[in-house]
């Protein structure tokens, strides 16, 4: 999802914090719900330091 006016999402915020298994369920969760709200949850695991980072974005 790009936003129309830029061509790029716009990041709005980010938060790290300890790993946690089933976190991918509840980004997958706020994307269903929230798709029609023009926000877009990412999420990415650092193995290394055993931490987990959720962005929001603005589409």
């Amino acid at each position: 999802m790009e936003n129309s006016s830029t061509g790029k999402l716009e990041l709005i915020s980010m938060k790290t914090f300890k790993s946690y298994d089933d976190m991918y369920k509840v980004v997958d969760f706020l994307n269903k719900t929230l798709k029609d709200k023009k926000v877009i949850f990412g999420l990415t695991k650092n193995i290394k330091q055993g931490t987990m980072t959720i962005s929001i974005y603005e589409t």
